[in-house]
């Protein structure tokens, strides 16, 4: 029987991305985050609107998000409740977060200099997007502008990149997913994917249709 039930989070289960921007004084951030999904080569990230990493995007207007394996959850919970921004807002003191300059020295993870965008690529992430904002979606509007609290943005992803591991043999565009064992969050808590449960009909499409003109943009750079 289903019941009429009212949670505080709809986490339902999505993949973790660790996003690496730039600060003012240049050095780096790094932030934690599970609402996202992507279309084509779109990608739309749900942040805190107060957040050091939105700050940095909405300057800088490029990030990159990094994909971390499910072998990756104590790297990525050594980056929890902490935040960039100094002085902490108000919201995540009541949280329990704290200032952390040094996010790449606190979770062990290693920065890698990035092709088309400052921020840096996180060396240990199987998967890494460069990536330029093209849209800024704030949350909640129809309650006023001071009921803001998350922002949707939209990134264009600008390059890809792949470890040779997760790739399926014989190709150099094809991410195998029984190779892929992504870091997902669902309720706050860290779980990694199954084997494949069943067949697929849409898996009897080729991936090449899904292709779109910011795919061949991306190739070309």
């Amino acid at each position: 029987m289903n019941q009429i039930i009212n949670p505080s989070i709809l986490y339902f289960g999505t993949p973790v991305v660790l996003i690496s921007t730039v600060n003012e004084n240049n050095s780096f951030n790094i932030a934690p985050i599970s609402s996202v999904f992507w279309n084509g080569y779109r990608c739309m990230i749900g942040i805190a609107a107060h957040s050091k990493t939105t700050e940095n995007i909405l300057r800088t207007r490029e990030c990159v998000l990094n994909l971390p394996s499910e072998n990756m959850a104590k790297a990525v919970d050594r980056l929890a409740l902490t935040t960039g921004s100094n002085p902490v807002p108000a919201g995540k003191i009541a949280k329990g977060y704290r200032y952390e300059p040094n996010k790449f020295g606190i979770s062990g993870l290693t920065p890698v200099r990035s092709d088309l965008v400052a921020a840096p690529l996180i060396r240990e992430c199987p998967v890494k997007m460069e990536a330029s904002l093209a849209g800024i979606h704030p949350l909640a509007m129809d309650k006023g502008i001071e009921h803001v609290r998350t922002m949707a943005l939209e990134l264009k992803i600008l390059r890809v990149y792949a470890d040779d591991e997760i790739l399926a043999e014989g190709t150099k565009n094809h991410i195998d997913p029984d190779k892929w064992k992504p870091l997902i969050m669902s309720f706050q808590k860290f779980y990694g994917l199954s084997g494949q449960i069943a067949n697929s009909t849409l898996a009897t499409v080729p991936e090449r249709l899904y292709r779109t003109p910011d795919t061949e943009e991306a190739t070309a750079r």
